[in-house]
């Protein structure tokens, strides 16, 4: 498995992770999603450097121009609710994707402990394609097993790109013991270093479900 860190070079990602962390700028959802979508954007652009391309001619009005153009057959996945937005900024890039969407969540034992669930799956075929799962946030990694788990049951892919605005150093050594093939990447524009007692990123940046959609009962 390889893991890229995004933010270890400078980059204009730089300022969307700051606004989206910042908590004088999380009482506008519709910023916090945009900057969700361009961090995804960026993201969809260093990934794309990664697949295969196969050359074709194209007409123009003068003549004919070759250029290269990617040859994957891609699906993108994403986590319900909070991974939405994030999901957008890669569909404004791959736009000819296929898309696949499956629900997780948190049911608390009591203030601490919780189990992950899966709920619902929509997904095309996936034996020898190229899947991109998003999620703004790699806490546990619990979350990316079980829906990696549940993704294939579609069948498998050729390739796998997890990509996340944010992890923890936790996630990323959980999903390397439990997904440790040599076809897999995770994309991070940032990785921090801890987790909290309620299995939260610190730093991190809050709630991405709640603060790109509102606050849930």
């Amino acid at each position: 498995m390889k893991v890229v860190n995004l933010s270890e070079n400078n980059s204009i990602l730089n300022q969307y992770l700051k606004e989206v962390r910042s908590v004088e700028i999380h009482g506008d959802p519709l910023r916090f999603r945009r900057n969700l979508e361009r961090i995804a954007e960026i993201l969809a652009y260093e990934i794309s450097k990664t697949l295969n391309y196969k050359t074709e001619d194209v007409q123009t009005p003068l003549g004919i121009a070759t250029t290269n153009v990617i040859d994957d057959k891609i699906v993108l996945a994403t986590i319900l609710r909070a991974g939405l937005p994030f999901h957008a900024g890669f569909l404004s890039y791959f736009d000819r994707a296929e898309n696949a969407f499956v629900s997780a969540y948190r049911k608390y034992k009591d203030a601490l402990k919780f189990d992950i669930f899966i709920e619902y799956i929509a997904a095309p075929k996936l034996t020898g394609k190229t899947l991109i799962i998003t999620d703004p946030m790699l806490a546990t990694g619990s979350s990316m097993e079980l829906a990696y788990g549940a993704m294939l049951t579609k069948g498998n892919p050729a390739n796998l790109h997890i990509a996340t605005v944010i992890a923890s150093q936790q996630a990323i050594d959980y999903l390397k013991s439990r997904l440790p093939k040599s076809n897999i990447t995770i994309w991070a524009a940032a990785i921090d270093p801890e987790l909290d007692e309620h299995s939260y990123i610190v730093p991190g940046l809050g709630d991405a479900g709640d603060l790109a959609f509102g606050e849930k009962d």
